[in-house]
């Protein structure tokens, strides 16, 4: 949702630029092929920096799926996805007015979405520490109770965002905006603020990464698996 608690109104009307146009001049730029993809997009931006509640609506509704992916690639593992968007979107409110220049909004989201997931895993840590102090038990042990059979019962497809969350952040993103949300090249480096030859670089390393983690694994459990039948023998 876009509006605070009770519906209020969140996005105030600071920071508003000069010669702003209104969503209907933005709807009719789009359909009249004025103006290329980026120049409409960036009009749009100004004019959801300028307070134009339709026009911000619309700016999320577009920019929510990468803002996911910058999501996954850094939230803890347990964190709800759907709950952390609306943290972002809360934000994306209260604060896109102090954007000052369009270019600068892909980059300045990228960063709220980055936050929010770092503020959730310093909440979980806190939350875990307490809780294990709580019961007079260390880390490892709690590890020791959730670890057995954990990495056997997952899919195939969690098991592969799970290595993928192990790649250096600099692979980590444009890999998984790339393969979870279907970005393009130019999208995900105006994402990172990155040219896309750079982005199509990093895109193919982290695939390599991704495929030598994975084999990694499929080979340690093939190992683990004949130690434990050759003890078992």
């Amino acid at each position: 949702m876009l509006t605070g608690r009770g519906g209020g109104r969140i996005l105030g009307g600071r920071g508003t630029p000069a010669a702003v146009p209104s969503g209907r001049v933005l709807l009719a730029c789009r359909e009249s092929g004025v103006v290329d993809e980026r120049a409409t997009d960036h009009a749009l931006i100004a004019s959801a920096m300028s307070g134009d509640r339709d026009a911000l609506r619309r700016l999320w509704q577009e920019h929510r799926r990468w803002v996911a992916a910058i999501l996954l690639a850094h939230k803890p593992r347990q964190a709800d996805l759907e709950d952390l968007l609306q943290t972002v979107s809360l934000q994306f409110c209260r604060k896109i007015g102090e954007v000052r220049d369009p270019e600068a909004f892909r980059p300045w989201l990228r960063m709220v979405a980055i936050n929010a997931a770092r503020a959730d895993g310093r909440k979980t840590t806190r939350q875990r520490h307490g809780w294990l102090r709580l019961v007079g038990r260390s880390g490892s042990d709690q590890e020791a109770d959730t670890d057995p059979g954990r990495v056997e019962t997952l899919e195939r497809g969690q098991r592969l965002m799970d290595l993928a969350r192990r790649l250096p952040e600099g692979y980590r993103e444009p890999l998984l905006m790339r393969c979870v949300k279907g970005m393009s090249y130019r999208q995900i480096g105006e994402a990172m603020g990155l040219p896309e030859t750079t982005i199509e670089t990093r895109i193919a390393r982290g695939r390599r990464m991704l495929r030598e983690l994975a084999s990694s694994e499929m080979q340690s459990e093939a190992h683990e698996q004949a130690h434990a039948a050759a003890n078992g023998a």
